[in-house]
């Protein structure tokens, strides 16, 4: 099957149709997401603590869930937050709400970078997910998140990228002076445009298509009007 590849507003569109033309709750989607990347990773080796970095959109309800699945699994794993508990919403605030029920320990960090507190929670890490950006940013990742990609890109553990690399632009593949440099990228539905790139492949590394549920017949008829 050839990769189906949409571009930032297709995909937007295909998840808003998917919820109401077809009845599938934003839950499941998002639930579908996060246990397809964690099978991913298990798949891939994991051979150290999983460290899983969330911002405060979708992308990090996809790491709350990443997160909550490889505890389920065994894995020893921990979510760094880089946002107010009370700020999140949707979906991303509901898997939040489970996970804080789970054993899974939750560092909260505040607007000012830390260095020394981030480097001491990826010491020993076997990988470093990045759930910070999702495919709706543009630019310049804003600070803290800024010195906080510079520090997962000189962190030893290899990372992989949920949806997207944070700091590229995931219609154009162009890349912010701070982008993820992952291992390995876990997009969702379909491609984005930009994860296929020459120049995103530094970035983006192996790339992973994760089956959501969305109906094939939705996808196609995303392409078809492409």
């Amino acid at each position: 099957m050839t990769l189906p590849i949409l571009t930032r507003d297709q995909v937007r569109r295909l998840d808003q149709l998917a919820m109401t033309e077809y009845g599938m709750a934003g839950l499941v989607l998002m639930e579908n997401a996060g246990r397809g990347t964690a099978d991913v990773l298990c798949g891939l080796g994991i051979a150290g603590p999983v460290v899983v970095c969330c911002g405060r959109g979708n992308n990090a309800g996809d790491g709350f869930v990443i997160a909550r699945h490889l505890d389920l699994r065994g894995h020893a794993v921990r979510v760094l937050l880089w946002a107010d508990p009370a700020d999140l919403t949707g979906d991303a605030e509901a898997n939040f709400r489970i996970l804080q029920k789970t054993d899974v320990p939750v560092e909260l960090f505040a607007a000012e970078h830390d260095a020394e507190r981030l480097r001491a929670q990826f010491d020993g890490a076997g990988w470093i997910v990045d759930a910070l950006l999702g495919t709706g940013a543009r630019g310049e990742p804003r600070p803290p998140l800024d010195e906080v990609i510079d520090q997962i890109n000189v962190a030893p553990a290899p990372k992989l990228a949920v949806d997207l690399p944070s700091g590229l632009d995931c219609d154009t593949g162009q890349a912010a002076r701070h982008t993820v440099r992952a291992a390995h990228t876990c997009t969702f539905a379909a491609a984005k445009s930009g994860l296929v790139v020459d120049e995103a492949r530094p970035y983006v590394g192996q790339l992973h298509l994760v089956d959501i549920g969305t109906p094939r017949s939705l996808i196609e008829r995303m392409l078809a009007e492409s």
